[in-house]
């Protein structure tokens, strides 16, 4: 059993929404990033995001734009972003999932990457640019290095894609629930509760609901029909109203412990 999917088992033994929170490497820098996902765990995310910055993203919202823009400008790189989780990694007893592009893995090369991220101790990867039609060799790759490959599925998904990535994947499902780009809302999207009965139809891997969530009331209630919650641009957000400040890993640990109901 990987990592995660022993999260996620961990979850279900012990009841309660699963919080899978997001931050984008190198914001406000790698240094303190490295902080922030010491004292995000620590306060009760149990899956950690971790975004490489990339100039041309899919689907972020203004909030990861910008961070991407300042981490890009503080020199993070993929490689960068897999030194500092493998020099902070055994300080973190969540899993790690990398969040990343096919053009950084390229340039580095597959299977550099792939050995890198197995030496790093990350414990997924999601290339959000990879069609599951295509991702069969480095899927592969990614299992035999015992990384959960992840796959992104949407409300425009098809059933025949929705069955691929669930044959495909492993760890947990990443369901967008709503069209658009990410960011917070005031509430969660209508069709987000058929959306992953769904998908919960084609797979028995845990599902994990993105998009627009920020509050605890929102993770309580994707909790009820989903395995987990992810939050993404809220966090960033805290992150960057306090990266100045030597309180921000505190400030990001403790918006955490509040969407946990823990506050």
């Amino acid at each position: 059993m990987s990592t995660i999917a022993a999260a996620f088992e961990r979850l279900r033994d012990n009841g309660g929404p699963g919080l899978v929170a997001y931050v984008t490497a190198g914001d406000p820098d790698l240094a303190r990033t490295a902080e922030i996902l010491v004292a995000i765990a620590d306060n009760g995310a149990n899956v950690l995001e971790v975004g490489v910055p990339f100039s041309d993203p899919l689907a972020d919202g203004p909030v990861i734009q910008r961070a991407s823009e300042r981490a890009l400008a503080s020199g993070t790189t993929l490689k960068r972003t897999l030194l500092m989780i493998g020099q902070h990694r055994r300080r973190i007893e969540a899993p790690i999932v990398l969040f990343t592009y096919a053009n950084p893995v390229l340039r580095m090369g597959e299977e550099a990457f792939v050995d890198a991220a197995g030496t790093a101790g990350v414990d997924g990867v999601l290339m959000l640019d990879l069609p599951v039609e295509e991702a069969g060799p480095f899927r592969d790759r990614l299992v035999g290095a015992g990384i959960d490959p992840i796959f992104l599925l949407s409300p425009t998904t098809a059933e025949a894609r929705i069955k691929a990535s669930a044959a495909m994947g492993a760890g947990f499902l990443y369901v967008i629930s709503r069209l658009g780009v990410t960011g917070v809302r005031d509430r969660l999207a209508a069709d987000a509760e058929p959306l992953v009965r769904r998908i919960r139809a084609h797979s028995p891997l845990p599902l994990a609901l993105g998009f627009g969530i920020s509050t605890p009331e929102q993770v309580a209630q994707v909790g009820q029909w989903a395995d987990a919650a992810v939050v993404g641009s809220a966090l960033v957000d805290v992150i960057a109203r306090h990266g100045a400040s030597a309180s921000v890993a505190a400030k990001a640990g403790e918006y955490v412990r509040w969407l946990k109901g823990q506050a």
